[in-house]
């Protein structure tokens, strides 16, 4: 089994609970790391024997487009998407971070991190 990962996504997107944040957005940094069978892709040298990661950005972001309240919902449809997209896909976690949040001080970021492997999958 092969780990492939994709580190340090930017994106600018409108995510959050409050009204200025859906409508002023953010930046958003995010890291996926997918483990999947790489033992044919290996041995033939050939992109369509692995999971290609520039059609995994072209997910991620297509999913990053779509607003919603919380990190968590994002990082949810993200890996339900790649997981779908790409049945070679043994397990995924991804590492979603807003940067400068708006919580009254100064900060870099909060970030969430969600795995396929959660207990509490959810069907978004």
């Amino acid at each position: 089994m092969g780990l492939i990962s994709i580190e340090g996504m930017e994106f600018y997107a409108y995510h959050g609970c409050f009204a200025e944040e859906k409508q002023i957005g953010t930046k958003f940094m995010l890291d996926i790391h997918i483990y999947a069978n790489t033992g044919e892709a290996e041995e033939t040298d050939n992109l369509y024997k692995t999971v290609n990661y520039q059609e995994v950005y072209a997910v991620v972001k297509q999913e990053m487009e779509k607003t919603s309240n919380l990190l968590e919902h994002v990082g949810r449809r993200i890996l339900n998407a790649v997981s779908s997209e790409f049945p070679q896909v043994e397990e995924a976690d991804i590492k979603i971070s807003k940067m400068n949040p708006p919580l009254g001080g100064k900060m870099k970021s909060v970030s969430v991190t969600l795995s396929t492997t959660d207990e509490n999958e959810l069907n978004i």
